[in-house]
């Protein structure tokens, strides 16, 4: 959860890193946060009641802290929930919880808002870290009874409340699920209260974790708090093949990258000539084939009356100025006279052998041997 040495010092303050409690370490270091402004938090602290609290998979919920407690990022408080009590870290506090509310749209003073008890005893610890063991047990075994059922829904994780007396399951599916009968089961079995909650297929893998096609940790569940709708009407922006197997994530749904340099492409699409109008010239007649974004090229198809057709590429300049013709009814004679060639020649690189190494096939050459090697041995021994 955090780091071994983030041990409390007399005064309150965290010590062990020494950042003063402005990092977060969440093991994995997903969605980690900094505390640019904790010199000034720790003037103001008292006066703000709003604390920023991380609970399991990132999940972060602004608690209110009534009691005025002196509390400092990377302390484990026991916060109040609607069925005993949860375990959370603190992430933020003072002034920037207040910029963090204002980008999610929440209020100041929200009934819903949890409160904080008090801060978590090495007690308060010991159970929640026996809870927590308990997790793997109650999805291994909750998914079993899913299959004895024969429901069509899938267990993703289990998040135990930090008393140990309630655990809340989330699960994936299509369709509506009537899991009545298998929270009775569980409940019975566990002996908790169940919770089930639907998430989605983007919100299953943030949970999950796991390593995208880039090589890198999933945007999801390592740094994104929100998910977009991601359409593929994106990939057609950016000049992307439209195939499902590169376009899609682990999640199987699009990948969330597409959106972050659409806005860029939108932008400098805007100066290109529309892609739905057919350029004519005296004899010819050219479609749209596709639009290299980079370079400001276009590529036409042309149909000829008296020749075959051909791929034909223009500057976006030529195409916005025999788009310029063909609306004042005018046509140019040829669209030769304004394509240009894109094709650079191909020059052969040059090898040298820098290493001052022979050929790498010197050891692949046939040794032949020795012929009449049964006379020359009887030879040999005969003068011997």
């Amino acid at each position: 959860m955090g780091c071994a040495t983030c041990t409390n010092k007399v005064g309150g303050t965290p010590k062990g890193c020494r950042s003063n409690g402005s990092c977060v370490t969440l093991g994995c270091n997903a969605r980690t946060t900094y505390n640019w402004l904790n010199n000034i938090d720790q003037i103001t602290n008292n006066k703000n009641k709003i604390v920023e609290i991380t609970f399991k998979n990132g999940r972060k919920q602004f608690c209110r802290n009534e009691s005025e407690l002196s509390i400092y990022s990377g302390d484990t408080v026991v916060v109040d929930c609607s069925l005993g009590y949860d375990l959370g870290i603190v992430t933020l506090t003072g002034e920037l919880v207040q910029h963090q509310m204002q980008r999610k749209n929440k209020t100041k003073f929200n009934k819903d808002q949890l409160k904080i008890k008090r801060k978590a005893t090495e007690e308060d610890l010991s159970i929640w870290n026996s809870s927590r063991v308990n997790e793997e047990y109650f999805t291994s075994r909750s998914r079993e009874m899913v299959l004895e059922q024969s429901l069509k829904m899938k267990i993703s994780d289990v998040e135990a409340q930090g008393d140990g007396k309630k655990a809340t399951f989330y699960y994936t599916a299509e369709n509506r699920v009537d899991f009545r009968d298998l929270i009775k089961l569980m409940s019975k079995e566990f002996n908790i209260k169940v919770e089930m909650k639907q998430i989605g297929s983007r919100q299953e893998s943030s949970m999950l974790g796991g390593i995208g096609s880039c090589g890198r940790e999933l945007c999801c569940s390592s740094w994104m708090t929100d998910f977009r709708s991601v359409t593929t009407s994106a990939a057609r922006y950016q000049q992307l093949s439209l195939n499902p197997q590169k376009l899609s994530g682990q999640c199987g749904k699009l990948k969330c990258c597409l959106n972050y340099e659409l806005n860029q492409y939108v932008e400098k699409l805007n100066d290109f000539p529309s892609n739905k109008k057919k350029l004519y010239s005296k004899s010819e007649k050219a479609f749209h084939i596709k639009t290299d974004v980079f370079r400001e090229l276009m590529w036409y198809n042309v149909s000829s009356e008296n020749k075959g057709g051909g791929i034909v590429c223009f500057k976006t300049d030529a195409v916005k100025e025999i788009q310029a013709l063909n609306d004042a009814g005018k046509k140019p004679f040829s669209f030769s006279e304004l394509t240009t060639n894109v094709e650079a020649p191909i020059k052969e690189p040059e090898y040298s052998n820098v290493v001052g190494q022979d050929d790498l096939k010197r050891f692949d050459k046939s040794f032949s041997k020795p012929k009449n090697r049964k006379k020359t041995f009887k030879k040999k021994t005969a003068k011997k």
